[in-house]
């Protein structure tokens, strides 16, 4: 769920700024009453943000219908971010009745004035085939959209679809940099796939100890049970092929790594 930027709103610079101060140090309860009191003004950015709230219940009992109000009223003032935020719930049936028909209205929407999120999303849309032919042409083209942004979602599926010869010629050097522009922000999966492809050599020269690297990152950031213990077992077999001299490297990297 995504929340709104700053909005350049001069008269009230003061107030959203104290609305936003709460909202980004987690004072949950000062966030909605600042944010109500600027939402119930028409303010699309606190529209949104109350949305966003209610939906994850933060400083109030969580409520997907009363999310779903707000961010309907800043989604018809032309947010971006809202609109993103209305398609997913009714991709997701929150508040709602999942209808994936109004959650690619929302998502074009979105996409269409350049949010990253709901780039990604509607990409994901053609991806799946939900309620539109699927085209993994036109999500391809949504996808780069997105990862051109930098989003970490859409470089992952870049990734796959070049490392499989989705829609597009395979192409292992192409996969490598999309999954390492992934990986690089934390991205768990194109980590994984990283680890493998440096196992393997496949399109790179076989590297263990880069193997072993993003294997380690991606056993403490998987947010998936079975797909860290899947990392945990890839990264037994590589350390296992492994010199002392190569382990201690591929740890000592791990050690300094950084998100960017």
């Amino acid at each position: 769920m995504t929340s709104s930027k700053h909005p350049d709103d001069l008269e009230k610079a003061g107030t959203l700024d104290d609305a936003k101060a709460a909202f980004e140090n987690g004072e949950h309860a000062s966030a909605i009453v600042l944010s109500r009191s600027l939402a119930e003004q028409g303010i699309d950015w606190a529209q949104n943000n109350l949305g966003v709230l209610f939906c994850t219940g933060y400083g109030v009992l969580q409520d997907y219908a009363e999310a779903v109000k707000w961010f309907r009223l800043a989604a018809e003032q032309g947010s971006a971010v809202a609109q993103d935020n209305l398609g997913s719930m009714y991709n997701n049936g929150n508040g709602v009745l999942q209808d994936y028909a109004e959650a690619m209205k929302w998502f074009r929407l979105a996409a269409e004035q350049g949010n990253d999120s709901a780039q990604f999303n509607l990409g994901s849309m053609y991806e799946s085939g939900n309620d539109v032919l699927q085209d993994y042409a036109e999500a391809m083209k949504w996808f780069r959209l997105a990862a051109e942004q930098g989003d970490a979602r859409a470089q992952y599926n870049l990734g796959f679809m070049y490392g499989t010869g989705r829609v597009v010629p395979q192409d292992s050097a192409k996969a490598v940099k999309w999954y390492c522009l992934a990986a690089e922000q934390g991205y768990a999966n194109a980590q994984i796939n990283l680890g493998v492809i440096y196992h393997n050599g496949d399109g790179v020269p076989q590297d263990y100890i880069l193997a072993h690297f993003w294997f380690n990152l991606s056993v403490y950031l998987q947010p998936t049970p079975n797909l860290r213990d899947m990392a945990l077992k890839l990264l037994d077999v590589v350390s296992a092929k492994m010199t002392p001299n190569q382990l201690a490297e591929a740890q000592r990297l791990a050690r300094e790594w950084k998100p960017k």
